[in-house]
């Protein structure tokens, strides 16, 4: 592993309700853990109370959903809506990935419906979403450490670049 300076606080990573894989948390965590921050992987097929219970006991600095299964646009729409209706996690950066739907013709408007419930960065399935991840992330106030991924100035991304 390079020499990562850690950075304060905490990122929670997490499945959405109706989803039980693991991988895809796995390698967020080792991907977010490479950046430099800790995380607390809460697992697959979590609750959205139990979601929010943990934010807010944690306060982590950003929260990382995923979705494998297809069905992140409805439990990732829910669960957003959840976590931001705590006072504690109103400013929180929130981010969702992975498989957003079971047709990728519908990417652009669960892209949508997702921002519009609140999350700061949707990335839906697709090769260059690490890359856009690793933006987002750098993009943040104190921000992972190190270049940008490109060798350029790291802007946030949103589904391939576009900005919320």
């Amino acid at each position: 592993m390079s020499d990562v300076v850690p950075r304060p606080g905490v990122v929670v990573v997490s499945g959405v309700a109706s989803d039980s894989h693991t991988w895809n948390l796995v390698f967020l965590q080792l991907l977010l853990e490479e950046l430099g921050y800790e995380v607390v992987n809460l697992g697959p097929c979590v609750p959205d109370d139990v979601l929010v219970e943990e934010c807010e006991r944690l306060a982590p600095v950003m929260v990382v959903l995923s979705s494998v299964n297809g069905h992140g646009h409805q439990d990732g729409a829910r669960s957003v809506r959840r976590l931001r209706a705590s006072q504690q996690l109103v400013g929180l950066p929130i981010a969702i990935g992975g498989k957003l739907g079971i047709h990728e013709k519908d990417n652009a408007a669960h892209v949508r419906k997702l921002l519009d419930a609140g999350f700061d960065a949707v990335f839906a399935d697709g090769d260059e979403r690490v890359v856009d991840f690793q933006r987002f992330v750098r993009a943040l106030p104190g921000g992972a450490p190190g270049p940008a991924v490109d060798g350029g100035v790291p802007e946030p991304a949103v589904d391939g670049g576009v900005p919320r």
